[in-house]
């Protein structure tokens, strides 16, 4: 497995733009012949190779960037994951993942020692070589859109318990070659290290993570540090003993709860990663593959049992959970696809064997046989039958309810100065409508044409457009001269057919000065579009719960439903629960727009009575909480005369929370609302503690 001779190109920048150049040319060729490219990625690893056209050496760069192309694919797959369907999915995976694990080691052990003719403990390591897999194809079912599949959740949970199985194993084998019998206390001490770092890491990662995010809002240094801690769990990983795959897929797992999918920083992690790192890693796996091997007929023999091992052994597990949970061929073979690539762990196992003397070089190059099918054949499997179960799952949302999903939003926001214009942006990015047409608008209204005006309409405009393009959002911007604040926004509203407007939270200047302040109770009285005024003073991603308070008879209002999807859709961003607290001949109907949409997040249902009740959620709502109020214009059918002393409240209970005031659309045309009862699913409890009781007794006795 030595080159023939010197590699061609040696020095950096010639390498790197070779690199490059494979990177942006290989997928443009093989999307013409329908080819997934990450199977290009490989093979020109193989032509530049040293066992190729020997043009670049596989030095220690391609060794550092590969590792990290590796890490950087794992943790993705742990920041992609949809944690409420992982739940869902857990015990399955789980069971998936002891057949994808025992199922191969058996028969690896058997045909090993029966076929091979190795002894029992060269065979219990090659059996942790089948058994382990990585990745490589979940690239290839996050470009379909199948992450939230049953199937995929499923064969990820497969991968966690796969690998620490197979290093369990390697560590059992090694102990017993070292010391000539099974050292228990050795697999012991792994596993209690396992647990420490594990406990550790969830201690201390959610902690570091919302305090930095709070104390640093740009997102190059929150990129930058959100690699040290991948990192730092996958060198923490190797140290006790485990493979940095899976502390970079931990660190992902945990967090995946502070950057969004739609957010800035989530758009900039996976462009970083598909742009280099991974290819990279694709890269450098080819360049280790030496077809030479298939000249001698001994390797070749062994590398057609050990291929066929390792492709049975991982389809068995997938046909055997397809018939116990009763999934469709589309659903196996994506289960199949993405177990069935061996890489990393799989090149570690047989490294420590080759090292110890276990293998023979035949077993070693009959392992890079199978790292080369395996990595070809495993995405052409997914990719063909994630096309099939993406179009499963479109036809299973039903035909019927197309129009209903498809609609159309246009947000207007409110880009009053450059301070507050970039949270706005951000609070309108997560609140969007993914599954249908929804445009933005940032808008500055001037009542003058002095150059201090025009510099700040400017640069808040600016601030609008960098912050949505940042997470790949187009945003128009509209510099307008009008009349007065007021005059130009609704202009605008009937120009753009604008649907809701985002504006910050008037500060009050002088002490006679209203809450909301003369512009926005303008536009109260002047438009019946959706407005939604926001206060915040952490990130929106460091939210802990969303809690959404709700009046009597909101249902009966025309943007019902639309609120409770902006608000449901913000909490799915965000990855927290959300708490609406309501009466309770509204919460079905919540429930009903909820599960309608199938937005799979964590709601919870507190029953209230009255206004009196408003003044205590003082004492329930945290620093770290959003509090939601959905209010009502005057004289609207959920308008109560209580309501005059919203502003009051405000004022004076919650001038230190995150806030959201939300006044739906009002006097047009109202969906159909259908109400949803979850027999499982119980409210909070409603009984009031003694210290609640004596509160609204007293604010009762104020009232009076």
């Amino acid at each position: 497995m030595i080159p023939l001779a010197q590699a061609l190109v040696t020095q950096p920048v010639q390498i790197f733009f070779i690199v490059l150049a494979i990177i942006l040319f290989a997928p443009i060729l093989l999307n013409q012949l329908k080819i997934p490219h990450i199977i290009g990625m490989i093979v020109a690893g193989i032509i530049v190779g040293p066992y190729g056209f020997n043009i670049l050496d596989n030095d220690s760069s391609f060794a550092i960037f590969g590792q990290v192309g590796l890490l950087y694919l794992m943790f993705l797959a742990g920041l992609e994951i949809d944690m409420f369907h992982l739940k869902l999915n857990l015990r399955r995976g789980m069971l998936f993942g002891v057949l994808t694990l025992l199922i191969p080691l058996a028969m690896g052990i058997l045909t090993s020692v029966y076929l091979l003719k190795l002894d029992w403990t060269t065979s219990m390591l090659l059996g942790a070589m089948y058994a382990s897999h990585t990745l490589l194809s979940y690239p290839v079912a996050a470009r379909f859109g199948i992450t939230k599949a049953p199937a995929v959740l499923i064969a990820i949970v497969g991968t966690i318990i796969a690998v620490i199985g197979a290093l369990l194993v390697l560590a059992a084998t090694v102990s017993i070659r070292l010391e000539g019998y099974f050292k228990v206390s050795a697999v012991a001490l792994l596993m209690l290290k396992f647990a420490i770092w594990v406990a550790a890491l969830i201690y201390l990662y959610p902690r570091l993570t919302r305090m930095f995010f709070k104390k640093y809002n740009d997102k190059v240094t929150q990129y930058v540090f959100v690699l040290v801690l991948v990192f730092f769990a996958a060198g923490t990983a190797q140290l006790i003993g485990l493979e940095g795959v899976l502390g970079a897929f931990f660190a992902g797992l945990l967090l995946n709860r502070y950057i969004p999918i739609g957010s800035a920083l989530m758009a900039s992690i996976e462009f970083v990663g598909n742009a280099l790192f991974i290819p990279y890693f694709l890269i450098s796996v080819g360049m280790m593959i030496n077809l030479r091997v298939f000249g001698d007929i001994s390797t070749v023999a062994i590398a057609s049992v050990m291929l066929t091992v390792a492709l049975i052994s991982k389809l068995l597990p997938a046909y055997l959970a397809q018939k116990i949970y009763r999934f469709d061929k589309y659903s196996r073979n994506v289960m199949f696809g993405l177990t069935a690539a061996h890489t990393a762990v799989a090149l570690a196992v047989v490294s420590v064997g080759y090292r110890l003397e276990m293998f023979d070089e035949r077993i070693l190059n009959s392992t890079i046989v199978v790292i080369l099918f395996t990595c070809a054949l495993a995405p052409i499997i997914t990719s063909a039958a994630a096309a099939k179960l993406k179009v499963k799952m479109v036809e299973e949302d039903g035909n019927e309810d197309a129009t209903r999903r498809i609609r159309l939003n246009n947000t207007l926001i409110a880009a009053a100065s450059p301070d507050t214009t970039g949270p706005l942006v951000d609070m309108a990015v997560l609140m969007r409508n993914t599954r249908g047409t929804h445009n933005f608008y940032a808008l500055h209204v001037r009542n003058d044409n002095n150059k201090s005006s025009k510099i700040i309409s400017r640069d808040s405009l600016e601030i609008a457009k960098k912050t949505a393009a940042a997470a790949d959002i187009a945003v128009e911007t509209l510099d307008r001269y009008d009349l007065n604040t007021v005059t130009g926004v609704l202009n605008v509203i009937e120009e753009r057919d604008i649907t809701e407007i985002i504006l910050g939270l008037h500060r009050r200047q002088t002490v006679i000065d209203s809450f909301f302040g003369n512009k926005v109770e303008q536009l109260l009285r002047s438009t019946n579009k959706m407005l939604i005024i926001v206060r915040t003073f952490i990130p929106v991603n460091t939210f802990t719960r969303v809690l959404v308070w709700v009046p009597a008879g909101a249902h009966y209002e025309t943007g019902f439903s639309r609120w409770v999807r902006a608000v449901s859709r913000l909490t799915k961003q965000i990855g927290c629960r959300i708490v609406f607290c309501s009466h309770a001949d509204t919460q079905p109907l919540i429930r009903g727009v909820i599960y309608s949409e199938n937005y799979a997040i964590r709601c919870e249902f507190k029953t209230i009575g009255g206004w009196d009740d408003f003044v205590l959620m003082s004492n329930q709502v945290n620093d770290d909480d959003l509090f939601v109020v959905i209010g009502a214009r005057a004289q609207s059918v959920s308008y109560h005369s209580e309501m005059t002393e919203l502003p009051g409240f405000l004022q004076r209970y919650f001038a230190h929370n995150n806030l959201m005031m939300i006044y739906p659309e009002q006097f047009g045309e109202a969906p159909v609302l259908t109400s949803f009862t979850d027999p499982l699913l119980s409210d909070i409890a409603t009984s009031a503690s003694p210290l609640l009781v004596s509160l609204r007794s007293r604010w009762r006795k104020k009232r009076k």
